[in-house]
């Protein structure tokens, strides 16, 4: 849960600022997204292998 302590005299519009900054860093819709599919962990390691092998082909090892 996010808590964001609204300050003496800060108007609502930078509380909101906050939060929107700490609820974008914390990464909340990031993991909600991940979370919708499941991937099997080898699936997700085959995965990184064909992904650094591609990029290897394509820029080389500079």
């Amino acid at each position: 849960m996010l808590i964001i302590n609204v300050k003496d005299e800060e108007s609502i519009e930078r509380a909101l600022k906050r939060y929107k900054r700490k609820h974008r860093n914390v990464g909340v819709i990031k993991e909600l997204r991940k979370r919708q599919h499941f991937t099997k962990p080898s699936v997700e390691r085959r995965n990184q292998v064909l992904n650094a092998a591609y990029r290897t082909k394509k820029f080389g090892n500079n």
